[in-house]
């Protein structure tokens, strides 16, 4: 074998051995305490790469949300009413959560192709890469989470004791978030027309779920897009808390953990057990 293949295979296969050794077998949550430092700056990356130069910087993280609250504002109160009460306040938090989603998971994507030269450090904790498309895009929801207080406030009056919710319906859509960012990541290292999926997914997913319609009734024809569709289980539990001033349903969260832990779990073994595959594909 040639002198060069010969150092590139031993290079590789000890890289494998670093990453089986190190830190497959941690969880999650475990990895991310130990490496909070490098979340912290990957994070802090993320953001100045994205408003680098930027006049307003995060300011433009409210300019879809608010461009979209315009549009459906003005077609379906005016143009093509659907009699909806409190719209403003129901479509709003409707394109935030989605607008968290359709951000996210398409970072996530190639969060992992993307950031080839850290991959490829030894013992650099691959599994890191999807967390942080999720939590950076949560910043950009954590941002406008005040205007939409202002709003709900002025269409329905000040917030109630169910507010107090709001973390849980946060997390339970973060965690959905997590398991889909994992499969896509992993998925889009070996087949790389995955991101254009997502992408179109993505756009049939918006029509699909009620963001800025009224869910389907469970005896109406087509009823089973809403009934099982997580997102709007979510978006059931933000439109509880800020149109109804109500506590969101109980069984949100568990469907929601149902649907979501066997994602994330396969998709935390996939990245763990498949470390050196990844780190060679790239």
């Amino acid at each position: 074998m040639p002198e060069h293949l010969k150092d590139d295979a031993l290079d590789r296969a000890k890289r494998r051995d670093q990453y089986w050794r190190r830190d497959q077998w941690k969880p999650l949550i475990h990895v991310c305490l130990q490496w909070n430092d490098l979340l912290l700056e990957l994070l802090t990356r993320d953001l100045k790469m994205r408003y680098q130069r930027s006049a307003i910087g995060l300011g433009w993280s409210l300019m879809r949300p608010l461009s979209q609250l315009l549009v459906f504002s003005l077609i379906f109160r005016h143009v093509l009413p659907l009699d909806i009460p409190h719209y403003t306040t129901f479509v709003f938090s409707g394109v935030l959560a989605w607008g968290w989603l359709s951000t996210a998971v398409p970072a996530a994507t190639t969060s992992i192709t993307g950031s080839s030269e850290l991959v490829r450090r030894p013992g650099f904790p691959i599994g890191i890469l999807p967390v942080v498309a999720v939590i950076t895009q949560a910043v950009h929801l954590l941002l406008a989470l005040p205007l939409l207080f202002v709003i709900s406030f002025i269409e329905t009056g000040g917030p109630t004791l169910s507010v107090l919710a709001l973390p849980l319906v946060f997390l339970a859509q973060a965690l959905f978030m997590m398991g889909l960012s994992y499969l896509v990541a992993v998925a889009h290292v070996h087949f790389r027309d995955t991101q254009h999926l997502v992408g179109v997914i993505l756009m049939l997913g918006f029509y699909l779920t009620p963001v800025f319609y009224s869910p389907l009734k469970a005896s109406e024809p087509m009823a089973l897009i809403h009934t099982w569709n997580p997102m709007a289980w979510i978006l059931e539990g933000y439109r509880a808390i800020f149109v109804e001033h109500a506590w969101p349903p109980v069984d949100i969260y568990w469907k929601t953990a149902l649907v979501s832990l066997p994602m994330l779990i396969a998709g935390i073994c996939l990245v763990e057990r498949g470390s050196a595959r990844l780190v060679d594909e790239l």
